[in-house]
């Protein structure tokens, strides 16, 4: 495999860093990175890590790091993940920069404990630490309960002062969007299979709308409407195919079941990604309460399962 760091990949760019991606020779990693510059969304540090831990330390190769923000990649923790020595010396320090650096959680002790950190080490206030940790714990949780990846899920987020937003990045070597989803629908392609996975009341766990008492099909949908409410870029990236909510061009806000008929872009020829890569960005600007959010969300969610319910009634039944 092959990996470029460029000058710049944030959600909102973020499309010529993944199609760089090389997932060729599997065995090896080589990465290589922009000379004069680095800044990087957490989405695309923990897709790299994630890429380490499936090969062996020895077979990871990584050009000499020449950007003045190099510090930044060991500051965050990727060349511990990756074995490899960057040569970069930094003065350890509390990290009263806010940020959350690169961490495997694979079980729930870990989640718990992990959920419990990142408070204090983002510095959130009240209002913005439920929102934060209700993100993170739904994203790592998905991972632990569908990936099936022996690595489990890497996660790493960072504060940017300069547009008050915390960018969150979540990925996992697992089984994909597509194969679980198939176990109850069939997906045409990773394109669907995404699309279906953001719909409200839709799990790979069963075909019965709305789901079951353990899985209702509503993480990722909420996690999509929080974006929506807050216009934050959000990505998912499975297989071949990646889903991009993009930023609202009005402040009317409109919450919709069916992914698609938010303001998006999407792909579906990109290089397969072995798992599923989550990004979003979350603005501390919002004012809207934590609280009232999640009840606008419930209420489209109840309402969409209640519709396709009773749409499926409604269809003829041929004996």
């Amino acid at each position: 495999m092959k990996v470029h760091i460029p000058n710049s990949a944030f959600l909102g760019n973020i499309d010529p860093f993944l199609r760089g991606i090389d997932p060729n020779d599997p065995e090896r990693l080589i990465i290589t990175a922009n000379k004069k510059w680095i800044s990087i969304h957490p989405m695309a540090l923990s897709m790299i890590a994630s890429m380490g831990l499936t090969i062996d330390a020895s077979k990871i190769e990584c050009e000499k790091l020449e950007a003045r923000s190099k510090h930044y990649l060991e500051r965050m923790g990727l060349f511990k993940f990756l074995g490899v020595d960057s040569g970069i010396k930094i003065t350890e320090h509390e990290p009263a920069g806010r940020f959350v650096p690169l961490t495997q959680i694979k079980d729930s002790d870990a989640l718990t404990k992990f959920i419990t950190e990142v408070t204090p080490l983002l510095h959130l206030e009240p209002k913005h630490a439920e929102p934060i940790r209700y993100i993170m714990s739904e994203l790592i949780r998905n991972v632990l309960e569908h990936s099936l990846s022996v690595h489990g899920a890497i996660v790493s987020a960072q504060y940017h002062p300069k547009s008050n937003t915390i960018r969150i990045g979540i990925a996992d070597t697992g089984v994909g969007i597509w194969k679980t989803i198939n176990q109850s629908y069939n997906p045409k392609d990773d394109l669907e299979a995404i699309q279906l996975s953001l719909m409200p009341g839709v799990t790979g766990t069963t075909r019965k709308e709305g789901g079951t008492e353990f899985n209702a099909g509503a993480g990722l949908f909420f996690i999509k409407s929080i974006a929506t409410v807050n216009s934050d870029f959000f990505v998912l990236y499975s297989g071949r195919g990646m889903y991009k909510l993009l930023k609202r061009k009005s402040e009317r806000i409109k919450l919709h079941a069916d992914p698609f008929m938010d303001r998006h872009s999407k792909k579906n020829d990109l290089p397969s990604w072995q798992g599923t890569v989550v990004g979003i960005d979350f603005s501390l600007n919002a004012t809207k309460e934590f609280s009232s959010l999640l009840d606008m969300i419930r209420k489209t969610y109840t309402e969409a399962v209640k519709e396709r319910k009773q749409a499926r009634y409604r269809r003829p039944k041929f004996i």
